[in-house]
């Protein structure tokens, strides 16, 4: 597959220490739990990438103006989900998106770029079904990018940018090809 990344003129936003997410290390409470265990979401994979990363830029943030997912950015995304490279996982309740993720996927590695969630547990659902799919296909890390409480919860972790760095150029040189569809 041909990857033109021509277009793609955003920076590269890169904290240290970084947040990463190592799928075996993920943890989930007890909340959680029930949540997956009573089915409360049908969770789908790359069902609705627009709808998903729309709800991402549209979310109220408390500690937020605005948001930082602009229309030109969605445009942009939604190229690369139809490159391959862009994957969203959404928690359905009926018809209606109740919460989801998106980010890359790049060798062996996922960019997690934001979530949502309108109804409780759903988004946490979407990246507990992230982490068994990127276990599962053997990802090194997901990327969080930066420490919140709620990431830290769910077993993520700060490490120093140097060493970030060093697992970065490792997973990128790792090629994955995987159907995503087969996941769900």
């Amino acid at each position: 597959m041909k990857m033109d990344f021509a277009p793609f003129y955003w920076c590269w936003f890169s904290p240290d220490p970084r947040m990463l997410l190592f799928p075996d290390e993920f943890k989930t409470s007890r909340s959680l739990r029930k949540a997956i265990r009573e089915e409360r979401f049908e969770i789908r994979i790359d069902h609705d990438f627009r709808s998903t990363i729309e709800a991402c830029a549209s979310v109220e943030r408390p500690t937020q103006e605005t948001t930082w997912i602009e229309r030109d950015m969605i445009e942009d995304y939604v190229a690369l989900h139809e490159q391959g490279i862009a994957h969203s996982f959404e928690a359905y309740d009926g018809d209606e998106l109740a919460g989801g993720l998106y980010g890359l996927s790049m060798g062996s590695l996922f960019f997690g770029e934001s979530m949502f969630h309108h109804a409780s547990e759903a988004s946490k659902v979407c990246l507990a079904k992230l982490a068994e799919v990127a276990g599962r296909n053997g990802f090194a890390f997901i990327d969080c990018q930066v420490h919140t409480p709620h990431l830290e919860s769910m077993g993520a972790r700060e490490i120093e940018r140097a060493r970030f760095l060093d697992l970065l150029e490792d997973g990128l040189s790792q090629p994955r090809t995987m159907d995503w569809q087969k996941e769900t």
